[in-house]
């Protein structure tokens, strides 16, 4: 039996195609999410557009840094100095719907090409 042929091993490898997807995608939904809660502070603030780029830029990589999303709540606020965290959790799911819409959107099908079809 060649190894492609083998049910077992078309399982598998779908079985992390698919996890690698899944994580891929949840990966670019949470920086796009924390990308445009940072724009929606740098409206709240006041910033012009380059300084509210730049924000976002520096969310996108706090949102790296944290290991979850109270935290990185925390770590933002801090940032924008006026905006209490209360406001920032109640946008967060909002960023996330647009995010996610905006992910859907951009990435129709598989994000990356070494997603082939497995089995038949």
């Amino acid at each position: 039996m060649i190894g492609s042929d083998d049910p077992l091993d078309d399982r598998k490898k779908s079985q992390e195609a698919k996890y690698k997807m899944d994580e891929e995608r949840r990966f670019k939904l949470r920086a796009r999410r924390n990308k445009l809660l940072a724009l929606w502070a740098a409206a709240q603030m006041g910033l012009d557009d380059t300084a509210a780029a730049d924000f976002a830029k520096e969310a996108v990589m706090i949102g790296l840094e944290a290991p979850d999303d109270t935290q990185f709540i925390a770590r933002l606020c801090a940032q924008t100095g006026g905006i209490d965290e209360l406001r920032l959790t109640e946008q967060l799911p909002h960023a996330e719907e647009e995010a996610d819409r905006q992910i859907a959107t951009e990435f129709p099908t598989a994000l990356d090409t070494d997603h082939e079809q497995v089995g038949g």
